[in-house]
C-alpha cells in the first residue's frame, strides 16, 4: 500500500527571542491555526483524520503535556482525534511524516496529520535538560560535546575554512531572498492572532544584505566553550589526526533560532477519494542512521545512502535535495561525500537564512521540496537532517 502526501502547510518563521514577532503566540496556537487552515483550504470532513503526530524537541512548559493532543482538542476537528508528540531531536518533523507514512503503508491507518512545532522564544532550547549532555555518567563515556563544537570538528576534519562556511551562508541568504521575492513559498501561511489579524507574513530572519564582509565581523560562537570547557580536547582525543579545532561557525553561518509550525496530510488512495483530493507526492523510502556521537552531525549522507538503496535509486536520480542547514558544514559535507552539486541543494535557501524551529523543520523542508518540484516540474526529491547525539534521517518522495 502506498502513502501519499496530499498537502503540506507551514507558518511563517519568527525570530526566537523576546523581540520576535511570534513571541506572544503559543505553540498550541501555531498548530491549531494550521489545522484550521488545512481544513478551510480543502473543506474535508475532519472525522476522516484519525491521528496527529507532531515533532517537538523541548517538551516542557507551553510545549509539554502532549502538545499534539492539546492542539487536536483545540482544533474543532472533534473528540475522536488522537495526538502523539515525538522527539527525535532535529529530525522530529520528518520523523513524524515517516511514522505517519508507516502507519498508512501498513494499512493500520488511512489518514493522519503529521508535522511539528517549536516555539523557541517561549521555550528555550535545553529547558528539558536530560542526561545526554548533563549527566557525567552518560556524557563522559559517550564523548559528548556541544553541537557547535561538533560542527567545528567537521570543518576542521574536512578542511572547510571560515571563508568556505561564510560563503555558503551568504548563498543561503541570497537564495532565500530571491525565493521570497519570487513568491516560491507556496506552502507558507501567515500567522494570525485570535482575531484573525496578521502578525507575521514573511520569514523574519532572512537578511538579503548579508555579505562576506558583514559576516567577517562576527566572532566564533563555540570557541570559548570548546577551549575553556575542554570540549576541544574531547574531540581531539576522539580524532587524534586533528591537531586543533578551527572554530569557524557563528550566528551568521549556523541555523537561526526561530518559532514555527508545520503540517502534512498523509493518507492512502482510499483516503484521497474520501477527501476529494489528488496527492501531491508519494513516499518512496525513509531511513535513519546512527553515527559517532562526538562528531555527531555527519548522519545525512549515510542516511540518504540507506534510503536510496531502499528505493533502488542512485544519487543522480534525485532532482532536488533539502538538507537542513543546522551549521554550514553539514550540507557542505553531504555535497562532498555524495558528490551532489550545490545547484540541486537548498535552492531556496535553508535554515541559516530561514531558521530552524527544531521539532518542525523536517516537515517544513518537505513542504518546500514539494513546492519546488512542482515549480520546476521535476519528479524526485530527498529531505535529510542531521540529529543530535549522532543520527541522520532521510526521506525520498516522488511527485504524483
Amino acid at each position: 500500500m502506498e502513502a501519499y502526501i496530499y498537502d503540506a502547510l507551514r507558518t511563517t518563521r519568527g525570530k526566537g527571542n523576546k523581540k520576535g514577532a511570534l513571541n506572544t503566540v503559543t505553540p498550541t496556537h501555531l498548530v491549531t491555526q494550521l489545522l484550521k487552515d488545512l481544513r478551510a483550504k480543502h473543506d474535508f470532513d475532519p472525522e476522516l483524520v484519525e491521528d496527529i503526530i507532531l515533532g517537538c524537541v523541548t517538551q516542557v512548559m507551553d510545549q509539554g503535556a502532549n502538545i499534539a493532543k492539546t492542539a487536536a482538542q483545540q482544533s474543532g476537528y472533534g473528540d475522536h482525534l488522537c495526538g502523539v508528540t515525538l522527539n527525535r531531536f532535529c529530525g522530529s518533523g520528518l520523523e513524524s511524516i515517516n511514522q505517519a507514512s508507516a502507519y498508512v503503508k501498513s494499512g493500520f491507518s488511512q489518514l493522519i496529520i503529521a508535522g511539528g512545532v517549536e516555539s523557541m522564544s517561549r521555550v528555550k532550547m535545553g529547558s528539558d535538560a536530560g542526561a545526554l549532555m548533563l549527566d557525567p555518567a552518560v556524557a563522559l563515556p559517550g564523548h559528548a560535546i556541544p553541537q557547535g563544537v561538533s560542527a567545528d570538528l567537521i570543518a576542521s576534519k574536512y578542511g572547510y575554512s571560515r571563508n568556505d562556511v561564510d560563503s555558503f551562508a551568504v548563498e543561503s541568504q541570497k537564495r532565500a531572498s530571491a525565493a521570497e521575492l519570487d513568491g516560491r513559498f507556496k506552502s507558507r501561511v501567515p500567522v494570525r492572532d485570535i482575531n484573525g489579524v496578521v502578525m507575521l507574513d514573511k520569514d523574519e530572519n532572512v537578511r538579503p544584505n548579508t555579505s562576506l564582509e558583514t559576516l567577517a565581523g562576527l566572532q566564533p560562537s563555540f570557541a570559548m566553550m570548546g577551549e575553556m570547557a575542554g570540549f576541544d580536547q574531547v574531540a581531539i582525543d576522539r580524532y587524534p589526526e586533528i591537531e586543533r579545532i578551527d572554530h569557524v561557525h557563528h550566528a551568521g553561518n549556523s541555523s537561526a533560532i526561530v518559532d514555527g509550525a508545520s503540517l502534512a496530510l498523509i493518507g492512502n488512495e482510499t483516503a484521497g477519494k474520501s477527501l476529494g483530493m489528488s496527492p501531491r507526492a508519494k513516499i518512496k523510502a525513509m531511513a535513519v542512521y546512527g553515527t559517532d556521537p562526538t562528531i555527531m552531525l555527519t548522519g545525512p549522507a549515510p542516511a540518504s545512502e540507506k534510503a536510496l538503496k531502499q528505493a533502488g535509486m542512485n544519487v543522480s536520480d534525485i532532482d532536488l535535495w533539502e538538507v537542513n542547514e543546522a551549521f554550514a558544514a553539514v550540507p557542505m559535507l553531504l555535497m562532498e561525500k555524495l558528490n551532489v552539486p550545490h545547484d540541486k541543494v537548498n535552492v531556496n535557501g535553508g535554515a541559516i537564512a530561514l531558521g530552524h524551529p527544531l521539532g518542525s523543520t523536517g516537515c517544513m523542508l518537505m513542504g518546500t521540496l514539494i513546492d519546488e518540484l512542482e515549480r520546476q516540474d521535476k519528479s524526485t526529491g530527498l529531505v535529510t537532517l542531521c540529529i543530535g547525539g549522532g543520527m541522520g534521517i532521510a526521506t525520498i518522495i516522488e511527485r504524483v
